[in-house]
């Protein structure tokens, strides 16, 4: 993931900052409890492509 990439992308559903996983290939909206996945190193940012994150995940991302 190109960190210029990230320092720019948001949230769609929050607008809030984003936490890149490089094990799970995805990016993290701790705000909106989403995680965009990544694929063919392109960030999918629909809100109907993320999946929803666990109590337990959001945490972990402190």
């Amino acid at each position: 993931m190109d960190k210029k990439l990230l320092e720019i992308l948001v949230c769609p559903v929050t607008k809030g900052p984003l936490i890149y996983d490089k094990k799970k290939q995805e990016l993290i909206s701790r705000s909106a409890r989403l995680a965009y996945p990544i694929r063919d190193g392109i960030p999918v940012m629909l809100e109907e492509e993320a999946r929803q994150l666990s109590s337990e995940e959001v945490e972990a991302y402190k």
